[in-house]
Order: structure tokens, then sequence, then C-alpha cells
């Protein structure tokens, strides 16, 4: 029985001898691996700010739009520090590749299930990138959305609409429609028709409506006015009264020119005909 005891005694003290043995051989790897990936991290963590900085100020000076730089930056950020993490765990001694199976996998699943929001991530940098429109800006989209852009996310645009509605429009559905932006150029011009008979003067109702139009206030001289014969309608001869405004007088203008004209119109003695019809009846008497 001693000697058994002997005999445990003395492999443990061989067991404990190999591993001091081994911890003082593998203690200065350790400790400069640890070093070593500690200096990383510290200088990885310093490199990741100033490129944040440096990021922030070249959107801020190329002037992109504060939600698109907001989610590049915060993007830039979260790659790095991946990037960061994964050379930190390698100078462990880690194998990464399970890592980078892991990222890839994960992005390929993340991309499966969020399709559609991803379109609209594309749509959303694309909008903010080319800018269609801005905040303020009055739009129409060929799918029927229209309304003032009151706000651009990377994932949707808000618009407010006459009738004071919020529509929140996915920015993959915008982004691939035809826009159409009353604001952008600064000024609108009205375009409506207005019949007047077939008897009356055409030179005399032209001057008329140029006058009306002449005498607004609201209405630019650049580009010049117009009042054009377009069409030959059913019971009426088309003027239609072409007049730019800026944007913000627009529709105070088109009222008035609306009211006035029907005004001046009526006291010139020239007649507003609504559509009729003539009947013609012809008595035919049956011989008996």
């Amino acid at each position: 029985m001693q000697i058994l005891e002997n005999a445990s005694k003395e492999n443990l003290e061989g067991y404990w001898d190999k591993f001091v043995a081994a911890a003082v051989e593998w203690a200065p790897v350790i400790a400069t691996s640890i070093l070593s990936a500690l200096l990383i991290y510290l200088i990885g963590s310093w490199l990741i700010k100033y490129i944040k900085r440096f990021v922030d100020k070249t959107f801020e000076r190329r002037k992109v739009e504060p939600s698109l730089r907001k989610f590049l930056t915060n993007l830039i950020n979260w790659v790095l520090n991946i990037l960061l993490f994964i050379v930190v765990v390698t100078q462990l001694g880690v194998q990464t590749s399970a890592f980078v199976a892991i990222i890839g996998a994960a992005g390929l699943a993340i991309g499966l299930a969020l399709q559609g929001s991803l379109a609209n991530f594309a749509g959303g940098v694309l909008i903010l990138t080319l800018k269609p429109f801005r905040i303020g800006d009055y739009i129409e989209s060929s799918n029927g959305e229209s309304g003032t852009v009151m706000e651009i996310d990377i994932f949707n645009t808000k618009l407010n609409t006459p009738q004071n509605q919020l529509v929140v429009v996915p920015n993959g559905v915008l982004s691939n429609s035809s826009i159409t932006n009353y604001t952008q150029m600064g000024t609108r011009r009205t375009w409506f028709d207005i019949g007047i008979a077939y008897s009356a003067d055409l030179k005399q109702a032209k001057a008329v409506l140029l006058k009306v139009v002449e005498s607004n206030e609201f209405a630019l001289k650049e580009p010049a006015p117009q009042i054009v014969v377009t069409a030959l309608g059913d019971s009426a001869v088309n003027l239609s009264v072409r007049v730019s405004a800026s944007n913000e007088n627009f529709w105070t203008m088109h009222e008035q020119l609306i009211i006035d004209c029907k005004a001046a119109l009526d006291q010139a003695g020239i007649e507003i005909p609504f559509p009729q019809r003539e009947l013609h009846v012809i008595n035919r008497q049956l011989n008996g």
C-alpha cells in the first residue's frame, strides 16, 4: 500500500513538473500574443475613430444627406470593428475560418430574408445620392403617390398630401417609378383651357384673356404668358391659358386667373358655352 502511494506521489510530481516546464516554455509566447493583441486592439480602435471622423468630414464637405451619412458611417464602423475583432482573435491563435464561414452564412440568410428591405435600401441610396427630389418638394410618382416630401429615410420616404395625410412610400417602389417634381425648377406654369362659343371673335377673346393675365400680380413676365387656340371642340373653341408663377404663389394665381378670366369674358359678351347637342327632327309623312 505504501508502495502505491509513493508511486502515485511520484507520478503527480512528474505531471506537475511537466506542467511547470510547459508553462515556463509557453508563458513568453502567450504573454507576447496577449500583449500584441491588446496593442492591436488599442491602435485599431484609435484608427477606427480617426477614420470615422475623416468620413464624417468628407460626407459633410460633399453635402451628403444626413440620413445617408448616418447610415454609411454606422455601416463603416461595424465593418471596421468586425475586421478588428478578427485580427485580434487571430493574434491570440484562434482559427478565424469558422468566424468567416459564420459571417458568410449569416449574411446570406439575412439577404434572403430581407430582399424587399434591401431593395428599399438600394432605392434609398439612389434617391439620397442622385437627389431627384429634396425635403419640401412637391412630387408625384407614376404609381399615384403625390405630396410634399417631409422626410427621406434610408428605407422609405414620407409625403404629406394636400389633404394633410401622411403617406409612407417604400424607396424601392419610388426609385423604380417616374417622378414629377413640381418644385425643383422654382416656378410652375398653369395650363388650363377655356371654351368660347364658335360665334365669338377669337382675336378679341385672346386679347381679353391676355389683359387679365397681364394684370395679375403673381404672373411672371418671363417666360412670357401665352393664350393659344388648342382645339375645335364639340361645342366650343378651346383657348389654353399658359402663365408662370413662383411655387409659393402658383395656386393663388391659378384660382385668380380662372375667376378673372370668366368675369372678363362675361363683361365682353363672349359666351362660354356648356356641352350641348343639336337634334334635328325630320317629319316624314307616310303616303297611305
